[in-house]
């Protein structure tokens, strides 16, 4: 049986399309745009068997109408986030199955960034390909859900295993890491994280994937129960009430003006 592994397409100022692939077959995640897309299954030799999509963005979806007229392949997407180019529509629960690479994909409702978010997890690889909920540090800006739906939704994926490989959509990781530091300025787990982080953007490598265990330990919206980040969201005048949903709030806002 091949290997599947994961190719990191660069697309956009930020995006990541992330094509899973055998060596001959491939299946693509958020093809915002085609061309990077058909360029990369061409330099590999390979041949689209799927598109999946995790919300309804343009620069997530963009590229789906080119890449279906060159090839006719099934598009998997929410159920639940008004995307017309879904064929397959998805929600919490569903398994997606693709053969021609032997891997199976668990649907994860992770709403809040949009109404309908999902995510794919494949948990024999231990890859999870989450959009724009979760990011390396961060987290994906409420657009169209209240702030209880995306800290629901992050906690969800909190949960999965550590070894976790978390693909998000974009290469937020340095702006957010730098908001990370001002919220906890003495996580000893942060700071190294910085440094190893800042070193690959010096020579041009992406930060991810990262982990769900990193993220546990170094992303502030997955430790909005520490006392740490709860006490300083209350030294700056953004928490007056209880932590929990509240404290994610005001975390989610004090990012929005973070420079």
């Amino acid at each position: 049986m091949a290997t599947i592994r994961v190719l990191a397409v660069p697309a956009f100022d930020s995006n990541y399309l992330w094509l899973i692939h055998d060596g001959m077959h491939a299946a693509v995640v958020d093809p915002g745009d085609a061309k990077p897309v058909l360029e990369a299954l061409d330099a590999n030799g390979l041949t689209l068997v799927a598109i999946l999509l995790t919300h309804h963005h343009a620069d997530h979806i963009g590229g789906v109408p080119e890449l279906l007229r060159h090839v006719s392949v099934p598009v998997f997407g929410p159920a639940n986030d008004g995307i017309a180019v879904v064929t397959q529509p998805l929600s919490q629960g569903d398994i997606v199955s693709l053969p021609e690479l032997a891997l199976a994909l668990e649907v994860l409702d992770v709403p809040g960034h949009t109404r309908g978010h999902i995510a794919f997890h494949a948990p024999r690889q231990h890859w999870l390909f989450c959009g724009d909920t979760l990011f390396a540090g961060g987290c994906g800006r409420l657009f169209e859900g209240t702030p209880t739906q995306l800290n629901d939704s992050l906690q969800k994926l909190a949960a999965l295993p550590g070894q976790t490989e978390v693909y998000c959509a974009h290469e937020y990781t340095m702006a957010n890491l730098r908001f990370a530091l001002e919220v906890e300025p003495d996580n000893p787990a942060l700071i190294d994280r910085i440094a190893t982080e800042q070193k690959k953007r010096d020579i041009g490598q992406p930060t991810v994937p990262s982990t769900i265990a990193i993220e546990r330990a170094t992303n502030p919206f997955l430790r909005t129960h520490s006392p740490t980040i709860v006490s300083r969201l209350r030294h700056a005048g953004r928490l007056d009430s209880d932590a929990g949903v509240a404290a994610f709030a005001a975390l989610r806002s004090w990012k929005n003006t973070f420079a």
